[in-house]
């Protein structure tokens, strides 16, 4: 699945149930950044803040990582990240895709050594926008 033709605007997510790492992009330059980390997703806090995000990118799309275990099966925190992509599509009225966000925590970490760990998930984010991005040239 595809968010339209043409330039679009991105939001990625690496979804966890402490924090959500945030990244941007654009499918014109197939390039994705990462942007912030928001903590506590059952907050109302963090709703305003992504809402102050949502506003300043207007992005037309949300790339969602699905946390899938190693045989690709479905557990606790995929099923919490469904629910959150979910709410992505109530709250905002855009599409959602999720990607399979198997491996991009350790491909993070090794890109991000230096970073302090919550600033990982930032770009463990921008490792799934970029999986959705590269899938749509293949």
């Amino acid at each position: 699945m595809t968010i339209g033709a043409g330039w679009r605007t991105l939001l990625g997510f690496d979804y966890g149930t402490r924090r959500v790492g945030v990244a941007a992009g654009q499918t014109v330059t197939s390039s994705a950044s990462p942007l912030t980390v928001l903590n506590n997703p059952a907050s109302v806090d963090f709703w305003q803040q992504l809402d102050k995000l949502v506003a300043e990118w207007r992005p037309d799309g949300f790339i969602v990582g699905m946390p899938l275990h190693a045989d690709g099966s479905v557990g606790r925190i995929a099923q919490a990240a469904a629910a959150f992509a979910g709410e992505l599509t109530a709250r905002y009225g855009l599409q959602v895709i999720s990607v399979d966000e198997r491996l991009t925590s350790w491909e993070a970490d090794q890109l991000a050594r230096d970073l302090p760990a919550a600033r990982r998930d930032a770009v463990a984010a921008s490792l799934i926008l970029m999986t959705y991005l590269e899938g749509r040239s293949a």
